[in-house]
Order: structure tokens, then sequence, then C-alpha cells
């Protein structure tokens, strides 16, 4: 650049600058200046800080007209932010191609929650894990070519810039951050990376400093925070997830960085084959107080505070279709109690001694064994956090001259640090039950129609062949959990009369085994057990050539780990063993291939596809596997939730009216002999007043006519 060139540039900078003070200075002079900053001890908004109360809640995972409800009820518990994250692979299913409709409508959420007065925290990720299918990611990402997730890669950092960007750029058009009029006033970048990072050598270092840079550039005008990440580069904040945070936190890696808590878990998330895993209101309260006391925190996020519905084939690998339902509005969005009015005394008893908490002079000391005072002062107000950790005894202890019986594992919250103003351990909220009433039985046999999905045996209509197995998601692009396997065998027999025994080794979750079209086994795994599931099974063969048709399930996809483009599943192995010779493999061996359902690929769940194959009546015979079962229902009267109790099925998917509820799996049952989840909930946006349309996908023989109607409700005292 020439010296003359740089004079110009030089004083047009000059004159951009200072004709953005003159434009602040006027803001500020007609009371309409908004920041967002931070210091040491919390979130600064319009120059004041902030003690913060947020719940996370997913746009994704509940409907539109669902979003004021449930923020309102979550704005009555007291919270001052409502806290989501961004979902690539429903906004980008397609490179380049985005939707932001229906459910997905990420700007309509924000303007809900704004609109009813509360603060936005936009975790963009964009990987998010969330017990999500492929962590958010969208599939095409794994095709791109040299492509390494999450690390200093070239191909992945150009497609993060380019959906974050998006994202931010979309944000900024409605003017929803926070300076620009909005509620947005703080975002994510990157999630829990730290927990992957070693895995990554030095590109992992690397990639953390990109990433951050790349979000400051952005000019969002709110902080950037990082979850689990220790050393999350300036400015960006390092914030904790998890369940103890005012134990494991270490804290906020600069001076003038405030703690926060992104993810306080408020039970867990919930996976077939498990028991419901819930977490006492008294234990949440104890670590928010904890967090605040020990940690000096001000900002603390529920996960969930409303869990919703993982519909279609979003939930990860294992997880079940209802997603934290013990949060403090439940999967249906209606208020858990205790856990909803104990937090929402909790909120009231902190707002009341902000000040102490975000101006004051903090101090701590021991109290005894197990026994700790945490005391913030101000000249003129003050808070204290009693605190005992012993889970059995109820001791005395004495604060400034004043006695106070504790309660085991609680802290007392104490307003001017003389009265007791909240008892962690202690409940007061009125306590609630949810009930399930079946108002409409689908018994009726001559009101179910049936279709037998067929079983592929002709290698010559096979989508494709080849002569080796492989690898599911690469071949079904996670459009679809199934892949069918298909490959000839001929038999001669050896005159021993033995059987024959068949073992096929999978990555995937089921394996649905068929010799000849007939059913002869099958085998799964589960959320604990990730290595290989194997089946063997003593099958029958005719002489001459035979078909075996081996039909491979996922259940979601991985949500988490390092290096996510290498994962693989699909059949691994199969074999063929004659009495006592020796295993022959079969992986060699041409192959033939079908990606997803007859059913699947040609939509017969939706009204209109649905005439086009031919529906046979239900009769009394044995309910086979791989079967399509549809009904209509009637909407039940009133305003309470809907759900479908399906505890007669097996396994398989739920369409309403052409929309996915989810898949259901109630035959795999948990420790207790109980379903993992037996309701699966349908939004009433979903239902017609009259001739909803059912339809089922059961893999295992379930009973469609034990499905009933119900509805839900919560009755508090």
């Amino acid at each position: 650049m020439s010296r003359s060139m740089a004079v110009v540039a030089a004083a047009l900078a000059i004159l951009f600058l200072a004709a953005l003070h003159t434009s602040a200075a006027a803001d500020f002079r007609r009371g309409e200046r908004r920041e967002v900053s931070y210091d040491g001890r919390a979130l600064i908004v319009d120059g004041t800080r902030r003690m913060l109360f947020s719940g996370e809640m997913h746009y994704t995972r509940s409907t539109p007209e669902m979003w004021p409800n449930i923020i309102a009820k979550a704005k009555e518990g007291g919270l001052d932010v409502i806290q989501t994250y961004v979902f690539w692979n429903v906004h980008e299913p397609v490179k380049g191609q985005y939707n932001f409709l229906g459910r997905y409508d990420l700007v309509k959420f924000i303007k809900e929650i704004q609109a009813q007065g509360l603060f936005v925290s936009l975790r963009i990720g964009p990987f998010i894990e969330a017990e999500w299918k492929y962590g958010g990611f969208p599939f095409w990402l794994h095709d791109v070519p040299n492509i390494a997730f999450r690390s200093d890669n070239e191909p992945f950092k150009q497609h993060m810039q380019r959906f974050v960007t998006h994202i931010v750029n979309m944000m900024k058009h409605e003017g929803l951050y926070y300076p620009q009029g909005g509620s947005i006033i703080i975002s994510q970048i990157e999630n829990e990376y730290q927990m992957v990072e070693p895995a990554f050598g030095s590109s992992g270092p690397r990639y953390v400093h990109w990433a951050a840079a790349m979000a400051v550039s952005l000019q969002t005008g709110v902080p950037w925070m990082m979850c689990k990440q220790d050393d999350a580069p300036d400015p960006v904040i390092n914030s904790c997830n998890g369940l103890t945070c005012g134990e494991t936190f270490v804290g906020p890696n600069s001076p003038n960085k405030p703690a926060l808590w992104t993810e306080n878990w408020t039970s867990r998330f919930l996976t077939y084959g498990s028991d419901a895993q819930l977490r006492s209101p008294e234990d949440i309260a104890f670590a928010v107080a904890l967090f605040i006391a020990r940690k000096k925190g001000s900002f603390v996020n529920y996960y969930m505070y409303h869990g919703g519905t993982n519909f279609g084939r979003f939930a990860s690998s294992y997880v079940t279709t209802s997603y934290y339902d013990g949060a403090p509005l439940d999967e249906y969005g209606l208020v858990w109690q205790p856990t909803w009015g104990h937090l929402r005394e909790l909120h009231a008893a902190v707002k009341q001694s902000s000040e102490p908490l975000l101006f004051g002079k903090y101090s701590s000391f021991s109290l005894g064994q197990e026994k700790e005072a945490h005391v913030f002062e101000t000249e003129s107000k003050c808070v204290a956090f009693l605190i005992n950790f012993d889970k059995s005894q109820m001791p005395k202890v004495v604060f400034r001259h004043i006695s106070f019986q504790l309660a085991p594992k609680s802290i007392s919250i104490l307003s001017d640090c003389r009265t007791v103003v909240y008892e962690t351990a202690k409940i007061k909220a009125q306590h609630g039950s949810r009930t399930s009433e079946v108002v409409q039985s689908l018994s009726e046999t001559n009101t179910w129609k049936a279709f037998k999905e067929p079983i592929p045996f002709d290698l010559k209509k096979a989508m494709y062949s080849t002569r080796q197995l492989l690898e599911q998601l690469s071949a079904t692009k996670d459009e679809t959990d199934y892949l069918w396997y298909t490959v000839s065998h001929e038999y001669r027999p050896t005159g021993d009369g033995q059987l024959v025994l068949l073992n096929v080794e999978s990555r995937a979750h089921i394996v649905h085994a068929f010799v000849n079209s007939q059913y002869v086994g099958s085998v799964h795994g589960s959320h604990e057990q990730r290595d290989n599931i194997i089946l063997k099974a003593r099958i029958s063969l005719k002489e001459g050539q035979n078909t075996i048709s081996l039909l491979n399930v996922m259940v979601g996809s991985p949500d988490s780990g390092a290096h996510m483009e290498r994962k693989v599943f699909g059949i691994r192995k199969v074999t063929i063993q004659k009495g006592n010779q020796p295993e022959q493999s079969l992986n060699n061996r041409l192959w033939g291939y079908q990606v997803g359902l007859f059913g699947e690929r040609n939509h017969i769940y939706t009204q209109e596809e649905s005439h086009s194959i031919e529906w046979a009546t239900m009769n009394n015979t044995t309910y086979h596997p791989l079967t399509w079962y549809k009904t209509t229902f009637s909407t039940p009267e009133g305003n309470d939730a809907v759900a479908l109790n399906l505890a007669g099925m097996g396994k398989g998917e739920v369409w309403v009216n052409e929309e996915s509820i989810g898949r259901y799996w109630v035959s795999f049952k948990a420790p207790s002999g109980n379903p993992s989840q037996s309701l699966y909930h349908i939004p009433r946006h979903f239902l017609k007043l009259q001739g909803n349309i059912l339809v089922l996908f059961e893999e295992m023989g379930g009973n469609p006519e034990q499905i009933t109607v119900n509805t839900v409700s919560v009755k508090s005292w």
C-alpha cells in the first residue's frame, strides 16, 4: 500500500471510530445503550452484575405450539435465561440447503423467549453431543474428503466456520443479540472438547485456539464461553458441566472471568434397558447453593429444565424417545413437583441477597468437621451459607453468636447473616403426582390393517452388491436405521442330520436373521455394551441354494467421542459351521444390499402413499416380526397431554398423521422388569379432531391390539 493510501485508510478508520463513538454516545443519552460484558464476579448487563438462573430447553424437542407455555412456566419458576443448543443436522440436512421451519424455527423460539422477558444463552457448538443423532453433525460432513472432525483440519474448520457464521449472521439480521435490542446475552462455541482433546495430540490445542478466535471475530457484541474447557483462551469464558460443579469445577482460568455452570444435570438421560434415575430436588438445590457459595457462582443453568421428546430418529444410540422426563418441566411440559417449586424458592432466596453475592466481600471458614460457612458481605448487607456435608448427622453450629441446627447434607441460606430463608433439605413446595388415564382402547381387530415388510431374498433385485461387508452408516448415510445384508449359500447335506450353526458378529445395535425368508433369531446390545453383538442360531438349510438375509439395525447413531468420522458399524463377520466341521466364512461372498425398509422408501406411513400398497385385514394369528400396522383413533377431549401406551409392542417406530413421534422399544426391559418407556407423547398439534391415522412398524412381533390412547395430567397437593 502506498503512503498516501495508508494515510487515507487511517483517516477513514478515525472517522469510522468517531462515528461509532458519536452513535454510541447518542444511544447512551437516549437511554438506549445495551451491552453485555463480564468481570470476575458475574455477567454484566447494562453496567450491572447479574445473578442469573437459566433453564435448558430445546426447540427441536417440543413444538412451536408448546413453546409459549413451557417458557412461561420457566419464568414463573424463577428463571432469567433460556439456554438452547443449535442443531446443525436439522438446519442443514443437505449441504447448502437450510431448514428453519416448524419446530426448527430457531428465530421464532428466541423471539418468544424475548417476548416473555427472558434472556437467551445460545450454544452454537456446532458439535453439541446432547444425546442427539451424530452429536448434531449432519452426516454429509462424514463424506467430505480428508475431513477430521473437531481438529485443526482445514475441511472441518471451513464447514464449521461457515455454519457458525450463518447462524450468527441470522441472529444479527433478526436483531437478536442484546446490544441490538435482542435477548441473546452469551453464546457457546464447541462443547466439552476437553473430554476428547488428548486424542488429537498437538492438533487439539490448536483447534481450541482457532475455534475461540473464530467465534470472537464474528463480533456478536456478547461474550463467548466454552464448557468443560479449563484452558479456554481469552476472552472466552471457561464454564463447568456436571452434577456437582461446586466441588469439581477448577474455577475460572482468569480472575477477570466469572464462574458459570452451563449444565447442572437435573436427572439422567434414559436409555433403553435402564430404569429412570431421578435426582432429588434436595440434591439439585444443594449443588446449586454449594456452587454459589464455594465458587462465587453467578450463572447456573439446569440441564434439562424441560427435556421434551426425541421425535423421529434424532435420539442417539439407545437413548429413549422421552428425554429428561424428570426435569422441573416433564416431557409433556407439565410441572414436576416438588422439584419445580423447591428450585423456585431457592431462586427467590438467592435473588433476595444478590447485592452481597455480587458485590460483597467473600470469606469462608470451617464450622467443624464436614461443616463450612461462606459469607458475602457489603457495608449494609450480608448473606451466609451454612453447609453440612454429613449425610446422617444433624449438628448444631454457632454462627455469629446464633445457634443453628443443620439438617443432614444441607445448606442453609441466611439473609442478613441471621435469618434462615431457605434450607436445601427442607421442602416446603407442593408435591405432585402424574397420572395416565386410558381414554381409548385400540383393541378392535377389525379396525387394524397389516402389511408384512418384504424380506429380500433375490440378490438380482438388490440395490447394489459387492464382495465385502459394508460399514452401515456409510451405506445408509444415517437416513434410516435399517440395512439388509443378503447372501446366497449352497448347501450339500453330509448325511449326519445335524443342524448348521449361523454365526453373525455386528457392531450395530440389533441383528434379525432370516433363512429362506423364515425368521431364525435376533440379538441386541445395550448402551453399556458397546462391543460386537453376536448372534448364534441353529438353522435348517435345504439342499441347494439358500438365502440368508440379515437385517442390521441401528438404534440411533453415536453422539460423542474422538474421531467420530472413523467409527464403524454394521456386520463384521458371518460364518456357517456344519456339524463339527471348521467354520466357513461368508465375508467375501457376493452380498446384496438394501438400504432401509420397503415401507420407509415408499412412505407408507403417509396418507397419500398408504394407498399404494395392499393392506391386509388383521386376524388372530401370531403377530409376525417386521410388520406394519395401521388404524385410526379420535382425539381425546380437553387439554391434557396425549400419549400412546405401547406396553404390548416390541420395537419399532410410530407415526401419527405422518409425524414420527419416535422409536419405541418396550420389549427391552429394565432391571426392574418394566419397560424403560411405555408412554409415547403425541403433541396435540399433531392431532385432528377425528380420524387420526396411526401407523407403526413393528420389528419383533408385538401386539398392536393392546395399544391404548391415554391422557396425562399432574395433580398437586
